[in-house]
């Protein structure tokens, strides 16, 4: 691609239909002139989130998908069962880009940033999976020198989400944490930072395996879901850590009032008076959420999203958290990643069925400009 005007590139963009269909493709696309303060990123790398899978691929039924178009025009359909179509209606046939986060090299800039010409650039603003983004400055973390586009790609959603985590037990005067998904790329991160700052953390898993991940990474406290002495294991860790914030990517089911009703016990078996707090961050069991009521009357339950908290904390705050991904890049905040692929190999069936999969050490990157 060119760098001069009338530049172009290809988007990933993900379409559910008004039929019940869901549909991938690859778009070409004009990339915008920046604005004063604006920069044109070559985008290197982008890592598919779990929130990005959310948008990709919706509801879809994934054993259904089939792939379309040319071999210079790819495109992916799946099923969409009448079932799940309830809350697209916002989406309906409606192209939507896709990618919260990526990173690059500004290869054009607007009159008030040319400081970051040439620059290797981490940058949050969605519509990631494409060859070419225009974001605004201010969105863009300078890479430290020596770093790759590979390496700052996940500059953003897991590293501030773990941030965000610790900053909201701060905040709210708790003084340890557990989390579920532990062994996720993100849980990796928090163990990283807990044991970095001394904080007590509850790593709860749902396998040995996952056990033994983070057993190797350090991780002083470790709950395996799956096991039958798993109440008991969690309310002894709730009592050695003095945990009374939680942070669960499940949602579903009724992990969360198992947390909250061990949290109960390990103050008082006859009702305690400590607040006990659990935010849900993430849907991986789309079920209903299910809360008994053995978790005494001090308790709170609520949703809890990264870039409604940096709002939340302000400019000067987020600056801070910022600051200390740029300096710890390439060891508390490094990721690992399965592969990187290509725009086209991201409309493959089964690599779209492997990445979907969410499995713990199974991470894509996608690189829009291999």
């Amino acid at each position: 691609m060119s760098t001069q005007d009338n530049m172009t590139g290809i988007q990933l963009l993900s379409e559910v239909t008004s039929g019940g269909e869901l549909r991938l493709s690859l778009a070409r696309i004009a990339i915008p002139e920046p604005a004063a303060d604006e920069v044109v990123v070559r985008i290197e790398a982008s890592p598919i989130n779990p929130s990005d899978v959310g948008l990709l691929v919706g509801p879809a039924d994934l054993a259904t998908l089939k792939a379309v178009g040319a071999v210079d025009s790819p495109a992916v359909t799946a099923v969409i069962p009448s079932a799940r179509m309830g809350g697209m209606a916002a989406r309906l046939d409606r192209p939507m880009p896709v990618g919260n986060e990526g990173a690059g090299v500004v290869v054009k800039a607007g009159a008030e940033a040319q400081h970051l010409l040439g620059k290797t650039v981490a940058a949050l603003g969605g519509a990631m999976y494409a060859q070419y983004r225009t974001v605004k400055a201010a969105q863009c973390l300078v890479l430290p020198p020596g770093a790759t586009a590979a390496d700052g790609a996940s500059s953003f959603v897991n590293p501030l989400t773990a941030l965000g985590m610790v900053e909201t037990m701060r905040r709210e005067g708790h003084t340890a944490l557990v989390h579920t998904a532990a062994a996720s790329n993100l849980g990796q991160m928090l163990n990283k930072i807990c044991l970095k700052d001394g904080i007590g953390l509850v790593n709860i898993v749902r396998s040995a395996d996952q056990a033994a991940l983070l057993r190797g990474l350090g991780a002083p406290y470790i709950c395996d879901s799956a096991a039958p002495t798993f109440l008991e294991d969690l309310t002894e860790a709730l009592v050695a850590t003095g945990a009374t914030l939680a942070f669960d990517a499940i949602g579903g089911g009724r992990l969360g009032s198992q947390i909250l009703s061990c949290m109960e016990a390990a103050y008082s078996r006859y009702g305690s008076s400590t607040h006990k707090q659990i935010y849900f961050y993430g849907s991986l069991d789309p079920r209903p959420t299910e809360i008994d009521r053995s978790i005494g009357m001090a308790w709170g339950a609520g949703g809890w999203l990264v870039m409604s908290f940096l709002a939340k904390i302000g400019p000067e705050a987020e600056r801070r958290l910022k600051d200390r991904v740029t300096a710890e890049l390439t060891t508390t905040f490094a990721s690992g990643y399965t592969a990187e692929i290509s725009l086209t190999e991201a409309l493959q069936p089964d690599i779209i069925a492997a990445y979907c999969k969410r499995a713990t050490g199974q991470k894509y990157l996608i690189n829009p400009n291999k």
